[in-house]
């Protein structure tokens, strides 16, 4: 019988090469090394320590060929599930990615290990004989000054410092192979397991405070602390301490005399929840009941389903999702339920906190590491029945998964513009297969893709055509920008606006605007030679931001201060366009001493998280919220009656087959957040084009009339439902370098693909074709998404990464792109 190899994925293996690679286990780790958990591996022809995942263990044949041997066990438990195994090998083939990419994307960034490469001298040889061996090799003879000033070792960052331009990895294999010296990795996790000392009475109470009574003057806090203990049996050493004012020595002393023990446990870092008083089950109308007796019957199917749960906005899905998600759990299941913006967490928490108690987790981004960890562990370990989350939360590793929630599942930033680039709709559908669970994808403006799929008999179809509280949908008032210029209104708030907000502030009531810009101007503009500012790095004009005073570009972050005149030819400056910003000081020019709130990325920090901006807006009853699409979605506060809609011309006249989808969504959830309680919701879209069929049925709430128009044009231009689009981009310092490599895939593709349906377009310039001084162009391909096409696609991007030509360029297929 051989020895047991492990099919490991490397995580230093490049797309390129990326494939399970053979590991010997060494003796240490047979019979403990399982198929989930990492492990320290070398890897290429330096042997540099890499870190992998075990993907599955099998036993060698007799007089195989020599492996190298795995270095170390990284994990004691396995971090990965068979199922999430089969996940990341899915993941791996859609969406063009290593294995290992799609690993870290499913762990919490607490679990990543940092690798640390040392170099150490050796104590076999004597230095004599190493400097004889090494003499003549200059950088060799450094080298070894170098590690023995810094007393016999040095990281590669110190060396590759020391030496500067000069590449050191010449000089460190001439000592490693003079026997001189050793390459050693070593592993630092992102973040460990918490721990406090648990204090327990070690004897019965009765003979503990005999021990202490005696000295109870000389030693009050022995005295306090034994006192405390016996009352409660056990407690955290740290609690003791608060509650007495003793400190650690003081419990030590305890410990010595055998009074009490010291152990450690684990500790929970949670993400705080203030208390919520526990709420009743939901009572449901007719429809509401209807849906979810439709949805608990596909659930206790046994088999994987999907439906969608179409409601207009305020009609009460979330009811829905609860009463849902009960039902599960009384069969012992566990559910996912995900949003697509982190400002609807900590709403949408509390909710499900007062129906589900602390049985609730969260995950998402805006968490700290130690906190996201270890709301990871409770879910795996079964300690969460609900998980609420952010598009990575898709990956929560629950037991006995038997709902996934998608809610707002139209909404883009479920697809992740970082590799892997992943769809959460996707990869929950795929969680559901194997779980044989239920997925329920909530809107109130399905995407295009989803509604196909439900009226085609795809996957079911419920529907909540009313309010919950029976309230009508809020009235919708057109205004036109172009008469609002020729009154010579140029500001961004019309006069209808402006006496609509008048009249919420005379009656209490609160307002929010939505402008899907931040900034103050979108750019400035000399008035004498027409001269724009732009990114040195990046192929966009700067935004003027006034609360620093600095053009900015959003792309890569570079900025300047705004100068005093055009630096071309000295003329005055102009400001043209507007952001939040510019709309928040209008405001506050127009409503004297009216407090007017702004919510965007610019205001949203560590210190001032959207959590605190929100219960601001909430609380103190702020009478104007400025935003962008962060207020647009899911927010419910029952105050607001009145919406406004600055520019949505900004988002619907953009180059991009979803603007029109997009616009129509975002226009009718900000609608929806007016008059979501007792009283009547207004709302006021300002626009230049107010005919567009875009605004006119957005204003209606009309989309049934929407969705006919919109999917015939997806059909006529064979986009996404009726086909599926791959995008190819190469990207580079060397712009012609880049194009060269484009069109050498153009020429491939064109010859794999003849005589098949499939349409390429392109090399065409991406949207924004330069980003912090790399050029990027892409190759569309519009065809079926089927396994021929994926192993093509694949083929040429591991054939562009070993073309030597395309040294500096480098190349990435997205499926279905939602970004430009």
């Amino acid at each position: 019988m051989g020895r047991s190899v492990a099919k490991v994925a490397v995580a230093k293996a490049i797309y390129a090469i990326d494939k399970p690679y053979d590991y010997l286990v060494p003796p240490e780790l047979e019979g403990t090394l399982e198929p989930g958990m990492r492990v320290l591996v070398p890897f290429g022809g330096g042997n540099r320590g890499s870190d992998g995942v075990v993907l599955s263990l099998e036993q060698a044949p007799e007089g195989g060929q020599a492996l190298k041997a795995i270095l170390a066990r990284l994990d004691d438990t396995p971090v990965l599930d068979h199922h999430a195994i089969q996940l990341s090998l899915w993941m791996r083939e859609r969406y063009f990615c290593t294995v290992y990419d799609c690993v870290k994307a499913m762990l919490p960034a607490g679990l990543y290990y940092a690798l640390r490469d040392c170099v150490t001298l050796t104590p076999e040889h004597s230095r004599e004989d190493i400097r004889a061996a090494v003499r003549g090799h200059a950088g060799a003879e450094r080298l070894l000054s170098l590690l023995e000033d810094w007393g016999g070792s040095g990281d590669m960052e110190q060396i590759r410092l020391a030496f500067g331009a000069k590449d050191p990895n010449p000089s460190i294999r001439q000592l490693i192979d003079a026997g001189a010296a050793a390459l050693e990795t070593s592993t630092q996790r992102g973040v460990g397991d918490k721990t406090e000392k648990l204090a327990q009475l070690a004897i019965p109470a009765e003979d503990a405070m005999a021990m202490v009574t005696s000295r109870r003057k000389s030693a009050p806090l022995r005295y306090s602390v034994t006192e405390l203990l016996c009352t409660l049996g056990s407690a955290s050493a740290k609690e003791l301490c608060y509650f007495t004012g003793a400190s650690m020595p003081t419990i030590k002393s305890l410990e010595k005399s055998g009074i009490l023990t010291l152990s450690s446990r684990e500790v929970m870092r949670r993400a705080p929840l203030d208390d919520v008083a526990p709420a009743q089950p939901p009572q449901l109308n007719g429809e509401q009941q209807r849906a979810v007796d439709g949805l608990d019957a596909l659930s206790r199917s046994g088999k994987p389903a999907a439906a969608l749960l179409y409601g207009v906005t305020g009609s009460g899905k979330t009811q829905v999702y609860i009463q849902l998600i009960r039902q599960v759990l009384a069969r012992g299941k566990k559910a996912l339920v995900l949003v697509p913006e982190i400002v609807l967490t900590p709403q949408l928490l509390r909710i499900f906190a007062s129906h589900f108690g602390k049985r609730v987790a969260v995950l998402h981004s805006s968490l700290r590491a130690g906190e996201r960890y270890d709301e990871w562990k409770r879910a795996r370990r079964g300690d969460a029945d609900v998980v609420v989350g952010t598009r990575s939360a898709v990956f929560a590793p629950l037991p006995d998964l038997g709902l996934i929630i998608l809610d707002e599942e139209q909404e883009s930033s479920y697809k992740s513009e970082n590799v892997p680039r992943y769809h959460a709709r996707d990869v929950a559908k795929y969680r559901c297969v194997q779980h044989n669970a239920l997925l329920v994808l909530g809107s109130a403006t399905p995407s295009l893709e989803t509604m196909h799929q439900a009226r085609s008999g795809q996957i079911s179809l419920f529907q909540l055509r009313e309010r919950f509280n029976q309230k009508p949908l809020p009235e919708v008032i057109l205004v036109d920008l172009k008469q609002e210029l020729r009154q010579g209104n140029a500001g961004t708030i019309s006069a209808r606006l402006r006496r609509e907000l008048e009249d919420n502030l005379m009656r209490g009531e609160q307002s929010i605007l939505f402008l899907n810009r931040r900034g103050a101007s979108r750019m400035v503009s000399c008035g004498e030679c027409g001269q724009v500012p732009e990114c040195p790095r990046c192929s966009v004009k700067l935004t003027y931001h006034s609360a620093n005073g600095r053009l900015m570009c959003h792309h890569c972050g570079f900025s300047q201060p705004l100068p005093r005149a055009c630096p071309e030819c000295g003329g005055q400056l102009n400001f043209i366009g507007f952001g939040t910003q510019r709309v928040q000081e209008e405001l506050e020019e127009q409503f004297p001493g009216v407090e007017v709130l702004r919510m965007d990325t610019d205001c949203i920090s560590a210190a001032h998280p959207h959590e605190e901006l929100l219960e601001r807006f909430r609380k103190r009853n702020v009478p104007i919220l400025v935003g962008t699409q962060m207020v647009a979605k899911g927010l419910d506060f029952e105050n607001v009656t009145l919406v406004g809609v600055v520019a949505p011309d900004l988002s619907l006249y953009v180059d991009d087959i979803r603007a029109g989808e997009r616009t129509f969504s975002l226009l009718t959830q900000v609608v929806g957040r007016a008059g979501r309680g007792e009283k009547q919701g207004r709302a006021v879209i300002q626009t230049f084009t107010p005919d567009n069929d875009v605004i006119r049925f957005a204003a209606k709430q009309d989309y049934d009339n929407f969705y006919a128009t919109e999917i015939e044009m997806r059909r006529l231009r064979g986009l996404p439902p009726f086909r599926d689009v791959i995008v190819l981009t190469a990207s580079g310092l060397d712009e012609g370098a880049v194009l060269r490599c484009c069109m050498r895939l153009r020429q491939a593709m064109d010859q794999a693909l003849r005589g098949s349906e499939a349409q390429i377009f392109g090399p065409a310039p991406a949207a924004v074709a330069k980003v912090n001084n790399r050029y990027r162009y892409r190759l569309t391909l519009t065809g079926r998404n089927d396994r021929s096409t994926r192993e093509l696609i694949a083929h040429l991007l591991r054939a562009a990464h070993r073309d030597k030509e395309n040294r500096g360029v480098s190349v990435y297929a997205d499926l279905d792109p939602y970004y430009s």
